[in-house]
C-alpha cells in the first residue's frame, strides 16, 4: 500500500506503529507537521489523532478508507488478514526513511525507450557543417549578439573577434537586461574570463577545438558547477554547493565553451518562477517566460549567451523556446548523459539545448551526446550531422488530426481566436514546406490513453524529493497552491505502487505504437502544443521546437519537428529546411524600449 495517511509519512511516528503517541508535546509536534502539509484547515489531523491515541495499530477501517483512496474494492473479511502485513510495511518504511539517498542516486530499474529488433547506425562520421558565410566585423560588438553559433565561430576561428571579447559583451548584456527578465542566478564571471582568456591563446597557438570553441553559453542552474551555488531554483536550496561539475558541463569545458552564468528555472524544474521572482518573455516583460528552462530561453531571445543548456521532462524546453521564441532541442532519452543534474524523473529527464537556430542546436548536441560511464540509460550511437541533407530524400508525415483541431467546445472567444490564428500559422508552415520541396504525408498520432500515464512522473518526482515533503521543507518552495510541486508531492503519496507499474505497462504499449508509426517516417511535423507532447516525452522521442510566426499580441508561436529514436540528424535536416526559408528565428524583441519602460515606471 501507498503511504495512506500523514502520519505514515513521519518518521518519528512510523518507527513503532504499535506504541501509544499520548503526550501533549507529541500531539503538538504532530499538528504541527500537519499544519506543514497544509491540513490545519479540517478536523483530519486531531480526528487522526484521536484514532491513533486510541487504535495506534493499522486498523480495518483505515485500510477501507485507504482502499478507496487506492480505486480497489477490499471485502471486510479480507482486512483483518492485511493488519499484520501492512504493520510490518510500516516497518519497512522507516528503515527506508532512515537512509540519507542523495537525489543523485537512480533507482535500480532502467527505462530504455529501444525496443527488441530496434537497429541504429553506429558507425561514427564527421560533422558536415554548413557553408560559412563571410560576414564582416560590426563596429559595435553588440551587433554579433544575436548571431547563430555558426556564424560566432567563424569569428573566433579566424580570430576577428577574441573570446574574451565576446564574453565581457555577453556578461555586460546579461547584467544589462537580467533587472528587466530575471533570467540569472548566479554569474560565473571569475571562471568565464579564465576560459576565455585560454581558449584565446590555444586558438592563436593553432590549437581550435571546433565551433564552441570560445563561445560564451549559459546552463541551467539545475546543472552542478564546482565553486559555485546549484540552487535548483528552489527556496531552501540557495546556498547548496555541489562540488563537482556536471558531465555536460565538463563536456562544453572540453569544447572549449566559456559557461558566463547559470541560468533560471521555476523552482525544482516547473514553471518560470523561482526564489527571486518570475523569469519574464523578452518579448511581452509582463509575461512569464514560460517554464522550465525559463532562464535558458529568455537569455537565448535577448541575445545574451551564445547558446543554452535545458532539459525537459513534460515540455520544458517546449514550452518556453515557443514562449520566447528560441530553438530548442529536446534529444532522444538516454542520449545525453545527466551525472550532475538534478533528477526529477529518472524515466523521463532529459537535458538538450536551446539555441538561435536549427543547426546550432546539432553543434551543441554532438559535444555534450554519448555514454560517460555513470548514466546508465545513455548509448552510444553518433548524431552524424549533415548540413548538405535535403529533406525531399526523407520521408516526412505531419500529424494532420492535430493541425486541423479545433478548439474545445467550452473554449473561451479569446481561446478560440487563439487557436485558429495559431492554425493559420502553422498551415502556413505546411506550405513553407512544400515549396521546399517536402512531400508531406498525413499520419496519425496513436489513440492511448497518454496523460494517465504521467502517473510514472509524479510517483518519481515525488520519491526524487521524498525528504522535502517528509520534512516540512517543501513550505519554503515559491510556490504552495494546487498545482505547484509541493500539492504534487503529497498527492503522489497515494498512487499505489501497482498503478505505477502499470502505468509503465501502458508507456511499452505506447512505445509499440510509435514505433509503428516511425516505420513509414523519418521525421513528423506537429503542433507544438498537441497530445503529441506528452506521447513523445513518455516514449523518449526526440523534438525540435522553433518560431513559425508571431501573434497579434506580438508574442512567438512555434512548430515542432518530431524524429525517431536517436534519429535527431534527420529530424534538424528537415527542421533546418524550413528554418532557412523564413526569417521568425531572426527577429529581435526591443529590449532597449522595455528597459526604458521599466524605468518610467519606477520612476512613477
Amino acid at each position: 500500500m501507498p503511504h495512506l495517511f500523514c502520519w505514515l509519512s513521519f518518521p518519528r511516528y512510523n518507527a513503532r506503529p504499535a506504541m501509544m503517541l499520548r503526550t501533549d508535546r507529541d500531539r503538538r509536534a504532530f499538528l504541527a507537521l500537519c499544519s506543514s502539509l497544509g491540513l490545519t484547515s479540517t478536523l483530519f489531523p486531531g480526528v487522526l489523532w484521536g484514532m491513533m491515541a486510541e487504535k495506534p495499530s493499522v486498523t480495518p477501517e483505515m485500510i477501507s478508507t485507504a482502499a478507496t483512496l487506492a480505486g480497489v474494492n477490499i471485502p471486510d473479511e479480507h482486512r483483518e488478514l492485511m493488519l499484520k502485513g501492512l504493520g510490518e510495511q510500516l516497518g519497512q518504511f522507516e528503515a527506508l526513511h532512515q537512509l540519507e539517498i542523495p537525489n543523485t542516486v537512480a533507482p535500480a530499474l532502467l527505462f530504455d525507450p529501444v525496443l527488441p529488433g530496434m537497429e541504429f547506425a553506429r558507425e561514427k562520421k564527421a560533422a558536415r557543417l554548413s557553408p560559412a558565410k563571410p560576414r564582416a566585423v560590426p563596429q559595435n560588438l553588440e551587433d554579433v549578439a544575436f548571431w547563430s553559433v555558426r556564424d560566432l565561430a567563424e569569428l573566433v576561428r579566424q580570430r576577428r573577434v577574441s573570446s574574451t571579447a565576446l564574453t565581457e559583451m555577453y556578461l555586460e548584456r546579461l547584467k544589462r537586461y537580467d533587472p528587466l527578465l530575471k533570467f540569472v542566478i548566479t554569474l560565473t564571471e571569475e571562471r568565464a574570463r579564465v576560459q576565455a582568456r585560454a581558449a584565446d591563446r590555444e586558438i592563436a597557438a593553432g590549437r581550435y577545438r571546433g565551433p564552441l570553441h570560445g563561445l560564451p553559453w549559459g546552463a541551467k542552474d539545475l546543472l552542478a558547477v564546482k565553486g559555485y551555488p546549484t540552487t535548483w531554483g528552489a527556496g531552501g536550496f540557495e546556498t547548496q554547493a555541489i562540488e563537482e561539475d556536471a558531465e555536460v558541463v565538463r563536456r562544453l569545458d572540453a569544447a572549449g565553451a566559456v559557461l558566463i552564468a547559470k541560468l533560471t528555472l521555476g523552482a525544482l524544474a516547473l514553471g518560470d518562477k523561482w526564489f527571486g521572482g518570475m523569469t519574464r518573455n523578452p518579448w511581452k516583460p509582463e509575461q512569464g517566460s514560460s517554464g522550465s528552462s525559463a532562464g535558458s530561453a529568455s537569455a537565448i531571445a535577448a541575445g545574451c549567451v551564445a547558446f543554452a543548456i535545458g532539459s525537459e521532462t513534460l515540455g520544458s524546453i517546449s514550452s518556453p523556446s515557443t514562449r520566447c521564441g528560441a530553438t530548442g532541442l529536446r534529444p532522444t532519452f538516454g542520449r545525453v548523459p545527466r551525472t550532475g543534474a538534478m533528477a526529477l524523473s529518472w524515466s523521463m529527464d532529459k537535458l538538450g539545448p536551446l539555441c538561435r537556430a536549427v543547426e546550432d542546436c546539432a553543434l551543441v548536441l554532438d559535444a555534450i551526446s554519448g555514454p560517460d560511464g555513470r548514466d546508465r540509460t545513455v548509448r552510444d550511437l553518433p548524431l552524424n550531422w549533415d548540413a548538405g541533407v535535403h529533406p525531399r530524400s526523407l520521408r516526412v508525415g505531419y500529424l494532420q488530426s492535430e493541425f486541423e483541431r479545433e478548439s474545445e467546445a467550452d473554449a473561451t472567444p479569446e481561446q478560440k481566436a487563439r487557436r485558429q490564428e495559431q492554425m493559420q500559422m502553422d498551415q502556413a508552415a505546411l506550405e513553407v514546406l512544400g515549396r521546399e520541396g517536402v512531400n508531406l504525408l498525413p499520419a496519425l498520432l496513436p489513440k492511448l490513453p497518454f496523460r494517465a500515464m504521467r502517473l510514472a512522473l509524479d510517483a518519481e518526482a515525488a520519491a526524487a524529493f521524498d525528504q522535502l515533503t517528509r520534512s516540512g521543507r517543501d513550505k519554503l518552495l515559491t510556490g504552495q497552491t494546487e498545482n505547484d510541486w509541493p500539492n504534487f508531492f503529497r498527492v503522489a503519496r497515494f498512487i499505489p505502487a501497482v498503478e505505477y507499474v502499470n502505468a509503465n505497462r501502458a508507456r511499452t504499449l505506447a512505445m509499440e505504437a510509435m514505433a509503428a508509426l516511425f516505420r513509414d517516417f523519418d521525421v513528423l511535423v506537429a503542433p507544438t502544443s498537441a497530445p503529441q507532447l506528452i506521447a513523445t516525452n513518455l516514449t523518449g522521442h526526440p523534438a525540435v521546437i522553433l518560431p513559425n510566426g508571431f501573434r497579434q499580441d506580438g508574442t512567438p508561436a512555434s512548430l515542432t519537428f518530431l524524429g525517431n529514436l536517436y534519429g535527431e540528424a534527420a529530424m534538424l535536416a528537415v527542421a533546418r529546411a524550413y528554418q532557412e526559408a523564413t526569417e521568425w528565428h531572426r527577429k529581435r524583441p526591443d529590449l532597449d524600449g522595455e528597459l526604458k519602460k521599466l524605468g518610467e515606471k519606477k520612476d512613477s
